[in-house]
């Protein structure tokens, strides 16, 4: 079996993990009703967003609200949170998919919201719903080497534009029922904002320490998921056991770096649906106990999932219990990280 990449961490810790809800709820109940005329046409039947992928909600920032903007209060509050001078803080990641335009980076706009400091390195990266996890690790890296003591990692995602852009579409009088589900992932999606602060370990003993982790890609799937703000055309079906089967194997093949198979404290898994999710825990055999969920009323947040679920679950950790994150991106990609609380 081919072999995963392995990331380990010397002296890097998860100091704070902050996420910020979109303030307006848009259910899937709503939804259904803006494309009743196209379901009848095509003898779908309501509901089918809470019945096939357990989505009750989603949430759409006010109009106006920018993603910067959204990404930048993530930072804000995670940096508050953190307690530490945000002068300081040497790296800024932003894992934002959504973005309005090229150019300048989302980095750019988020530093000077939140006045960081002009030594500060900020850039964007992008790998699908697996940005926030593979700005983690970059950070980690710049941590482990020396080069900064503290590191913003962020996001903001939106789904208000692409969510009425695709209800229009759908309205139209020829649309297929193969239309409609060749644009059912888009409907998924959901709002909100994440960040979190990394840290040197040896000067907050305290912090959460990251492990590491393993990553793997499986990148002949490029073509399952295509999209952008106006429209996202996903093979949902054949995407869900692409991705369940590059984490299986990645999985398979962690053994021989790391011990997850003796099972760990809590699972912060990529929140896609309710049947991704009990099909991840089958096929990796994990207890779904202990994997919290927040698409029922989020929807799938993107990259800011896993950290927005992290934040919602850190309450419910006790000091020294063993976290796993576990990421898929459409391309493919998956990672695990591993955070002892």
């Amino acid at each position: 079996m081919a072999a995963n990449s392995v990331l380990t961490h010397r002296n890097v810790g998860v100091l704070t993990v902050a996420a910020v809800e979109a303030p307006e709820v848009v259910t899937s109940a709503w939804i259904d009703e803006q494309l009743s005329e196209t379901y009848a046409r095509n003898g779908l039947s309501g509901g089918i967003l809470a019945d096939l992928a357990g989505i009750e909600a989603r949430r759409w920032w006010p109009e106006g609200v920018s993603f910067e903007q959204a990404a930048a209060r993530a930072g804000r509050k995670a940096l508050d949170e953190s307690g530490i001078d945000p002068d300081g803080v040497g790296m800024l990641i932003s894992t934002s998919v959504c973005k309005h335009h090229l150019e300048p980076s989302v980095a750019c706009v988020v530093h000077d919201e939140l006045n960081l400091s002009t030594s500060c390195l900020n850039f964007d990266v992008g790998n699908a719903c697996l940005g926030f996890i593979n700005g983690m690790q970059i950070a980690a890296a710049a941590i482990d080497a020396g080069s900064i003591d503290y590191a913003l990692v962020v996001d903001g995602e939106g789904s208000r534009h692409t969510q009425q852009a695709t209800i229009a579409r759908l309205q139209q009088p020829d649309v297929t029922a193969s239309d409609v589900f060749d644009e059912f992932a888009s409907l998924t999606l959901g709002s909100g904002a994440a960040a979190a602060v990394l840290c040197r370990l040896d000067q907050h003993p305290d912090a959460h320490k990251l492990v590491g982790g393993i990553a793997r890609g499986g990148t002949r799937h490029n073509q399952l998921c295509i999209g952008d703000l106006d429209q996202m055309r996903t093979d949902a079906h054949g995407l869900m056991i692409a991705g369940l089967d590059l984490a299986e194997a990645a999985w398979k093949n962690s053994g021989h770096d790391f011990d997850w198979e003796v099972g760990m404290d809590h699972y912060i898994v990529h929140q896609v649906s309710q049947r991704h999710t009990d099909l991840l825990c089958e096929r990796l055999g994990i207890d779904p106990d202990r994997c919290p969920r927040t698409f029922p009323n989020y929807g799938n947040v993107g990259p800011a999932a896993i950290p927005i679920t992290l934040a919602e679950h850190q309450d419910r950790i006790a000091p020294g219990e063993r976290v796993l994150c576990m990421g898929i991106g459409s391309g493919l990609n998956t990672s695990f990280t591993e955070i002892v609380w």
